[in-house]
Formats: C-alpha cells, sequence, structure tokens
C-alpha cells in the first residue's frame, strides 16, 4: 500500500487510539515559518460543514425577498422570523447566538464564496479546497502539506523532536485533514480524544526484509512510534488545560461543540499545535430541510443550531481564559445550495455560499453584497461566485501567521487577491475592552537595583520572553523564553555583573512588547 493511501484510509492515528482532530495548517516560506515557532502562539482552526450548506437560508438578502419567496416558498423562512444584522441581511433564527457575536464585532460574514467553474460533485468539490486547486487542476497534495514538505523533508521520520514536541496539525475525528496531506505522509493527526489514548504495541523488533514490503512496513513503525509519543503528549496536556464557559451543551448533544471544547481544553494546556480542524456533517438536504408545516425548523435549522450554539461557547470558553487574542476561526462547505428548493422541501447541489470567520481579532462586518435573485433563474441555477475562497485564506495567512504575499501566491493556483479579514482585537470582558497592559501587568522591581530584580506579570496563555538590554536595544542577559499557561506569575533571578547605568527590562509576546526602564547602581 502507498503510504499516502495508507495514512488517506485513516492511518494509525485512527485504530483504536482515541484521539481527536482539526485542519487546515501551516503554509508557505520563511515568514509563515514563524507559525511553527515559539514565538507565534497564534492557532487558526477551521469547521468543515460536510455536505453543501444551503447559504440562503443561514445569511438571507432580505432585500430580495419577494423575489428568493418565489423560488422557494416551501422552505423560505417568515421575514419576521429572520434576525435581522443589517437593512438588506439576516441571518436564520436558529443562529441567536451567531448574531450575538455579530453584535459584539468577532464575526465576519463573506458573500458569494467558491471557486470558478464550480463542481457540484462532493468529492471532486472537497478535493479543490483540500489541494487549493483551480476547478480543471487535479492535485494529490493539499496546499498546506506542499509547504510543509519544504519545511519537515523526512517527516514523519524523526518527529517529534525538541524543536517540534506536539503535532503539527490535528483533525478532531476518525480521519486526517486532507488539506494537510503531503508528497508522501500527511502533517496532521486524527484524534478523537485526548484524555483517553491508548498506546499501540508492536513497533519494534524483527528484521525488515529488504524489499518494498520492508520500506512500508518500516514507514507503518515510524507512524505508530510518532503516535505513541504524541499520544502521551496529548494526555499530558489535556490534563493540564481546561474549559471555562458554561454555554457548551451536555456532551453527546453537539458535536461540534465537543470537538470545539476540546481544542480550548488543549490550547489553555498548553499544545503548541497551531492548526485544528473539526468538521460537522449533514448539510447535504437534498430532503426534509424543513419541517412540513415549520420551515423554521427541520434538519437544516437543527444544524445551524449546533453550528451557532458551538461557536459561541467556543468563544465564550476562549475568553474566559483570556485565549481569545490568539484563535481565529473559520467555516467551509464544499458547495452552496441551488437557489431554487425542490419538491421534496429540500434544495440540491449548488455553487456559491456565505463562509463566516469569527474571533476577537476579525474586520467585523459583511464583505461582499448580497447575491442577486433575478425574478426568472433559470433551473439548476446556484449563487454565482463573487469570492475565491482561496483569496479567503490566502489573506489570512498574510495578516494572522506574517506571510507576505509573495509567499502565499505560490501555495495556489489562482491570481491571488487580498482580503481585509483581520484586524486588531477587539479582547473584552463584561466591563468592556481591555488593554494589552491591563492583561499582562507587567512590574519588575526594585527600581533602582542590584544583584537581583523581581517580576511579576499575568499570562493569556503565551509564548513570553523576558530579557534585559543595554540603552541600545542589545540582549545583555536572558532571562525566560518559554510559554507560560494562563495565570499571574512572580518571579527573581540574579543579574550579571553590570556597570552602574540604565538598561531596559523587557516582556515580548507575540501581541505585545514592553520594556521598562531600570537603574543599576
Amino acid at each position: 500500500m502507498k503510504r499516502r493511501s495508507f495514512l488517506k484510509a485513516g492511518s494509525v492515528f485512527s485504530l483504536p487510539m482515541m484521539l481527536g482532530g482539526v485542519n487546515i495548517g501551516v503554509m508557505a516560506n520563511s515568514k509563515l515559518s514563524s507559525l511553527l515557532q515559539e514565538e507565534n502562539d497564534r492557532v487558526f482552526v477551521l469547521i468543515q460543514q460536510n455536505g453543501g450548506n444551503d447559504g440562503l437560508n443561514m445569511v438571507i438578502p432580505v432585500d430580495q425577498y419577494a423575489d428568493l419567496f418565489s423560488l422557494r416558498s416551501n422552505i423560505i423562512l417568515p421575514e419576521n422570523q429572520i434576525l435581522k444584522l443589517t437593512d438588506e441581511t439576516g441571518l436564520h433564527p436558529a443562529m441567536a447566538g451567531m448574531k450575538s457575536l455579530y453584535d459584539e464585532k468577532v464575526l465576519t460574514i463573506i458573500q458569494g464564496v467558491g471557486y470558478e467553474n464550480q463542481n457540484r460533485s462532493h468529492f471532486r468539490s472537497t478535493d479543490i479546497w483540500d489541494s487549493g486547486s483551480i476547478a480543471q487542476e487535479v492535485l494529490t497534495s493539499g496546499w498546506i502539506g506542499r509547504y510543509l514538505d519544504t519545511q519537515h523533508f523526512g517527516y514523519p521520520e524523526g518527529y517529534p523532536n525538541t524543536e517540534n514536541p506536539h503535532p503539527i496539525a490535528i483533525t478532531l475525528g476518525p480521519s486526517v485533514s486532507e488539506t494537510c496531506q503531503g508528497i508522501s505522509s500527511n502533517f496532521s493527526l486524527a484524534i478523537n480524544d485526548p484524555t483517553s489514548l491508548i498506546t499501540i504495541p508492536g513497533t519494534t523488533g524483527g528484521t525488515l526484509p529488504d524489499l518494498p514490503y520492508g520500506d512500508e512496513l518500516n514507514f507503518l513503525r515510524q507512524v505508530v512510534q510518532q503516535t505513541n509519543v504524541y499520544a502521551e503528549v496529548l494526555s499530558q496536556v489535556a490534563e493540564k488545560g481546561t474549559n471555562a464557559s458554561s454555554l457548551y451543551p451536555e456532551t453527546g448533544q453537539n458535536r461540534l461543540a465537543d470537538q470545539l471544547k476540546i481544542v480550548t481544553q488543549l490550547i489553555s494546556g498548553g499544545l503548541k499545535t497551531k492548526i485544528y480542524v473539526v468538521n460537522i456533517n449533514g448539510f447535504d438536504t437534498h430532503a426534509n430541510q424543513v419541517s412540513q408545516g415549520d420551515v423554521s425548523t427541520g434538519g437544516h435549522a437543527q444544524l445551524l443550531s449546533n453550528l451557532s450554539e458551538a461557536i459561541l461557547a467556543f468563544m465564550d470558553d476562549l475568553r474566559n481564559q483570556q485565549l481569545d487574542h490568539r484563535v481565529i476561526g473559520a467555516t467551509r462547505s464544499e458547495f452552496g445550495r441551488q437557489i431554487a428548493s425542490n419538491g421534496s422541501l429540500g434544495t440540491d447541489h449548488g455553487d456559491a455560499a456565505p463562509l463566516i470567520v469569527f474571533g476577537s481579532c476579525v474586520n467585523p462586518g459583511i464583505i461582499g453584497g448580497n447575491p442577486q435573485i433575478a425574478e426568472n433563474v433559470g433551473p439548476q441555477s446556484g449563487v454565482p461566485v463573487q469570492i475565491d475562497f482561496k483569496n479567503i485564506f490566502g489573506s489570512i495567512l498574510i495578516d494572522w501567521f506574517g506571510l507576505s504575499e509573495a509567499e502565499t501566491v505560490p501555495l495556489f493556483s489562482h491570481d491571488f487577491e487580498y482580503l481585509p479579514i483581520v484586524t486588531a482585537c477587539n479582547t473584552t470582558t463584561a466591563a468592556g475592552p481591555i488593554s494589552d497592559f491591563q492583561i499582562f501587568q507587567f512590574k519588575p522591581y526594585p527600581n533602582p537595583f542590584f544583584e537581583k530584580i523581581n517580576i511579576s506579570f499575568n499570562s493569556p496563555g503565551a509564548q513570553i520572553k523576558l530579557s534585559l538590554t543595554n540603552s541600545m536595544g542589545q540582549e545583555i542577559h536572558k532571562i525566560e523564553n518559554k510559554y507560560f499557561p494562563h495565570g499571574s506569575y512572580q518571579l527573581s533571578h540574579q543579574v550579571p555583573e553590570l556597570l552602574p547605568g540604565q538598561y531596559f527590562y523587557q516582556i515580548r509576546s507575540e501581541r505585545f512588547s514592553q520594556a521598562i526602564p531600570m537603574i543599576h547602581f
């Protein structure tokens, strides 16, 4: 069996291990390598709405209501039930949680997302989203995986290691994310429950034959050994991590919420994984998309309720642990549905659909205009594409992970166009906005100092570097450079022999830097 086929089928990661997972990942070139560096603690979460989401039933073009009603009268919501975002646009009433996030300016809706020459096959369209290709091009690797091959040659051999002790990407579910598929290996780890991990025996012993079979068996052993190490790491991290939201439903009632709850637990526990992929299934709503006699309920309404409830609880959890400035999430679905409904209270495969990006560091509002619904659309017509999905993820890479446009373009097979999706973080509590200074509350003392400096500070859960510099900004004493979980800290350290004069005690993280002048005598 070829390595790619083995990993695509689920690999050792989906054996009796009971792990958990997420998607999407790491991108291209020198600046993107910062995504995997200790100094960068930012996280990206991809939510896959599998099956083809009916965007016209999720983000409703209220200004097109009359024409839309004539085309889907058996499934369209009554206008007075729609949750208005603007005079032109509203949300399904099952998405009250998403409406509150929109009002709090931590949610962005991007209209008409897809790609040119939309393919309406579940399998082929998913391949296009995974690979970042154009519709006419077939690629066997994911756009994240292609980059990771250049940064981690020979993976999985030699992993985990000192520089990369944690999984590079995680997929919550039974199989790894194809977006993270490299030339010969997948860079994501598939897990279900990081607290119930099982070690897989039989990874050593016996001479391997000098045949292709021996090579493949050796590769299998490497993957199993790697998985066993990651299992131990994840168990330790999960033990340290916590959840701090009362908004999560009971376990088992909302599978997406269960997955996002695990993501927050791992982040709060100190896991350095930057990419998570989670899934919500069931959006292939050809029939019974709504209930007979009550179009506000039914299969699609329940899916949208689960999506909204899960993201709201996830954001609440992140905020309560002051982790929300580190995380951005986005939804995706392989295509939208047709504009006109069918006779089975459902909709068939279509083209574009809205995509949602959320987090305290997103540029809130609506990007793109409402789809224009013609009075008489042709049979099987879908929503036209306004924005290529590759522009969205590429722009997130640029603004969230620090890539240049030149580094981003080679990851995708089309002409890239930048979109302003990420902005300054809007970290808030019930009392209002919190400044970085309030969050970290960094204080070195005594000042002046002689042989020893004491410091106190808060960490929101971040990689933090503490150092002493001279008046020229040159580091003369590195004190700490490690991940500090969420909490308050007090440290004391001896300083090297210094000449009398002015120095600066500096604290640095991905999002915050402060240098306080101190006098040495």
